[in-house]
């Protein structure tokens, strides 16, 4: 009886202490521990100037990804420039998918991401044309930074979009 006792509060202990989680019928449950870290991005983002209005849009899509849009608009109302941005978590990377209709012939371009702290991320595809760098950064003041750069008709260009969350 004792050894019944200790096998099943052993088992209990194992696990207990296990990292591993399941759901109702036995299956693994995955931990999406990366894409949650970019939790800071999600919401409605905006850069309002002279030029017009810059929007980023984000949203949880399921547990391993977030989708959302990008969008310039000018004069109040012609839109100039339309992206869907996808980040997804696949296995321990995130990967951050770029469409642009009219660009790379409609499909996604892939970035991953080389570097993630608390309030930064970098995404990178040495391939692409334009850019080659993503770069998200939340400032203090709880502004963002989103950051596009690489080499552009053989030099190094850069550009830098401030924005501030709205409702």
């Amino acid at each position: 009886m004792k050894k019944i006792v200790f096998l099943v509060v052993a088992s209990a202990l194992v696990i207990g202490v296990s990292c591993k989680k399941y759901d109702a019928k036995g299956n693994l449950l995955k931990d999406y521990d990366q894409v949650k870290k970019a939790e800071w991005l999600l919401g409605n983002w905006e850069k309002k100037d002279s030029m017009g209005i810059l929007t980023e849009h984000w949203e949880v899509e399921d547990d391993s990804s977030y989708v959302g849009q990008s969008y310039f608009i000018i004069n109040s109302k012609d839109t100039v420039h339309n992206e869907n941005i996808e980040l997804v978590q696949d296995g321990e990377h995130l990967i951050y998918f770029a469409t642009v209709k009219g660009e790379n012939n409609d499909e996604a371009v892939p970035f991953q991401m080389t570097k993630q702290e608390d309030s930064l991320m970098i995404f990178e595809n040495p391939k692409h044309d334009y850019p080659q760098k993503i770069e998200y950064k939340l400032q203090k003041n709880g502004s963002l930074i989103a950051t596009i750069s690489g080499k552009q008709r053989g030099k190094i260009s850069s550009e830098s979009y401030p924005m501030r969350k709205v409702n």
